[in-house]
């Protein structure tokens, strides 16, 4: 697997010859956080599954028990979900999540510790036309914007964000408040890493295929009134633009998305970045950004 480009986009694909099928039109981009030479994002299509994956970064200081990273992990689960889904196109993709997490497992080698609480791990967004159909997948916080039936929804695992206001209320209730603000962050990144992949915890795909069972899960139309016209993957440096930034709602982040592209978007994100400093991230600034757009149109 070789170095990732900076920003990459891929053309319409159809995921199938015309006349047989809707049709997917697939545009996607990519972009490292603003001075950083390493994406820890990957999105990718492989036939008819499209993916975004944001792997967790890996905060100076903390060690992960692997002599891997998270830009190597989210490469190599993105190539064990390809192959995992074509080797059992019938499976569901929560199978396939297994799978592919399972022979990432295996791909490690024997000088990793797995068990460590911070072994590499990512989100997981998958989308996968079948026809009359289309599969979705959610894990962790890359959500799935969907335009069907002519009402716009997200698809979002929220654990993540439950788990963390719940650590914020534990916090306050500790002694030890006049802590410099470093080492609150390090027993906020500890508790957080012991909440991985737990019961009233937060799921990620990381070291166990469990978590992929876990992940929110549902099947669309591709005909008639409910029928799927258009989706969106987002990766969350990109679906900030609505969380965090306020700069539309899911709505507008689609038909941006349609306007301007993926890279369209991505660039509203950074704009952003840079004319709301007031609206950053606390401990992560500026983020890797990554989005997949489907277009969806029936057979001629």
């Amino acid at each position: 697997m070789g170095a990732p480009d900076r920003r990459y986009a891929t053309g319409s694909q159809p995921a199938r010859p015309i006349g047989t099928a809707p049709m997917m039109r697939v545009r996607s981009a990519s972009d490292p956080a603003p001075g950083r030479l390493v994406n820890e994002d990957v999105v990718f299509q492989l036939g008819p599954l499209v993916g975004v994956l944001d792997g967790a970064t890996v905060p100076e200081g903390f060690d992960t028990g692997c002599v891997h990273g998270p830009a190597w992990y989210v490469r190599h689960l993105a190539a064990r979900i390809g192959l995992a889904v074509a080797a059992r196109p019938a499976a569901t993709l929560m199978s396939s999540l297994a799978a592919a997490i399972l022979a990432v497992r295996a791909d490690h080698g024997g000088d990793c510790d797995l068990d460590h609480p911070g072994t590499p791990s990512s989100t997981v967004c998958l989308l996968r036309e079948g026809g009359d159909q289309v599969d979705y997948l959610v894990l962790c916080d890359s959500p799935l914007v969907l335009d069907a039936g002519g009402q716009v929804s997200v698809v979002s695992d929220d654990r993540l964000d439950a788990a963390m206001a719940d650590l914020r209320r534990t916090a306050a209730t500790l002694p030890g408040d006049d802590a410099d603000p470093a080492t609150r962050f390090r027993r906020s990144v500890t508790v957080q890493r012991a909440r991985l992949n737990r019961t009233h915890g937060y799921w990620a795909a990381a070291a166990d295929p469990d978590a992929a069972y876990h992940a929110v899960t549902g099947t669309l139309p591709l005909r008639g009134p409910r029928a799927l016209r258009r989706a969106v993957l987002l990766s969350d440096g990109a679906s900030c633009a609505v969380e965090q930034f306020g700069l539309f709602d899911w709505a507008g982040l689609l038909d941006v998305t349609a306007a301007e592209g993926p890279e369209g978007l991505i660039g509203r994100v950074r704009a952003a970045e840079r004319d709301h400093p007031d609206r950053l991230r606390r401990h992560k600034r500026t983020d890797d950004a990554s989005a997949v757009f489907c277009e969806f149109r029936p057979a001629g």
